[in-house]
């Protein structure tokens, strides 16, 4: 597996962004519900998604060696009045450009606290670029527009997906994750519509050592095929495994196994 350069993650941060803040003015309600994070307005999920900049903007420019309380992040909020689209536009574009600043200022090696283990500036534009990828998919879904991503940014999204799956699976023995142990069985990916330089075909295995991966065309016990795209959102929950794009072949249970446990933790 052969991660993207960090210049690559920050140049496609800003992409997300932007395409994320066409949603907020394209004259969706943004206080609908969002179906994929049903918990949410269309608001609260980029007032999530620009606070998650504001934090990452926050250890990345500070050095942090510790986890950051939200409270000490000014801003992370976003505007004090809802519902005006233009105001959460540019506090949305504010958070954007600075996280990308201190990304790049700070570069790929820089110590800092994070989450997975994974201590550097390296981890966080990674995590940022698909957590917004995602996030962006939940708003452009729920506005009832298209929604498509970089072949090499989506299958990169489902390694780091898989690589969460395996960390929270060592580290949060009481997550759901854990039922994911067992007899060994397996699930492929397979995506169907990318070209040369994009292997987007994967293999995941499940036994009673835990999640394993690679890349690759292999058999399996269950197989999900379809667009790239297709598949990261489905792998994602985002979209379900009766869209019409998509084929299940095999043992759809144990697919539908997977998604109800692999978790953030």
């Amino acid at each position: 597996m052969t991660l993207l350069a960090h210049d690559r993650y920050c140049d496609e941060i800003t992409h997300q962004v932007g395409l994320l803040r066409s949603v907020v003015t394209s004259g969706v309600d943004l206080s609908g519900t969002v179906p994929t994070c049903p918990d949410w307005s269309l608001e609260d999920l980029v007032r999530h998604t620009g606070g998650a900049l504001r934090w990452v903007e926050f250890i990345v420019r500070t050095r942090a060696q510790e986890e950051v309380p939200e409270e000490r992040v000014p801003h992370l909020t976003g505007p004090a009045g809802r519902g005006d689209a233009a105001v959460l536009d540019a506090w949305l574009a504010k958070s954007g450009e600075r996280a990308v600043a201190a990304l790049r200022e700070a570069g790929p090696d820089t110590e800092v606290w994070a989450w997975a283990g994974i201590r550097s500036t390296g981890f966080w534009a990674r995590r940022v670029t698909h957590e917004i990828t995602v996030h962006r998919a939940d708003a452009t879904l729920a506005a009832g527009l298209p929604y498509e991503v970089a072949p090499e940014v989506a299958a990169d999204a489902v390694d780091e997906w898989l690589q969460i799956v395996q960390y929270v699976q060592r580290t949060v023995p009481d997550d759901e994750v854990r039922d994911l142990r067992g007899p060994d069985r397996s699930i492929h990916l397979h995506a169907t519509d990318t070209g040369p330089g994009v292997n987007a075909e994967w293999l995941v295995e499940l036994t009673e050592d835990g999640v394993s991966w690679r890349r690759g065309h292999e058999k399996a016990t269950v197989a999900l095929r379809g667009p790239l795209t297709s598949v990261l959102l489905a792998f994602y929950r985002r979209l379900p495994l009766d869209a019409e794009e998509l084929q299940v072949l095999g043992d759809r249970e144990l697919l539908e196994f997977w998604l109800e446990r692999a978790t953030f933790g």
